[in-house]
């Protein structure tokens, strides 16, 4: 009986996982110069720059992903992401207490995410 949704869930799937990094880009440039001070306090060089090229990647491959147009490719792409984003905003290692708590959720819902990723890169195209 599963076997027979296959495809709906994958595009659920698909949906679910790229309109959360369209709607997570969006919402970035909103908050772009906060976001822009804090890579830059992180000592990221050319900050505004990396911020803009993550924002366009994560909304482009978000698209895709929803789209169901080379969706391998945008996956490894948004996998990329969330490599540097965890290391520049999830950094749990410099951090105590709550805020180390805070960080420690952040950087797993990153693993899951990527491994996400991973199974989506893995069917066909």
């Amino acid at each position: 009986m599963l076997a027979s949704f296959q495809n709906e869930i994958l595009v659920a799937a698909r949906l679910l996982f790229g309109s959360a990094f369209v709607f997570a880009g969006l919402r970035n440039v909103v908050n772009a110069a906060f976001l822009t001070q804090l890579m830059t306090a992180r000592g990221v060089p050319q900050a505004g720059l990396a911020l803009w090229l993550g924002i366009a990647l994560q909304i482009v491959a978000g698209g895709l992903i929803v789209a169901g147009i080379w969706t391998a490719l945008a996956a490894a792409g948004l996998i990329l992401f969330l490599i540097v984003a965890t290391i520049m905003f999830d950094n749990f290692w410099d951090h105590q207490g709550p805020e180390r708590a805070a960080r420690i959720n952040g950087f797993i819902a990153n693993v899951a995410l990527t491994g996400g990723f991973l199974s989506l890169m893995a069917q066909p195209l």
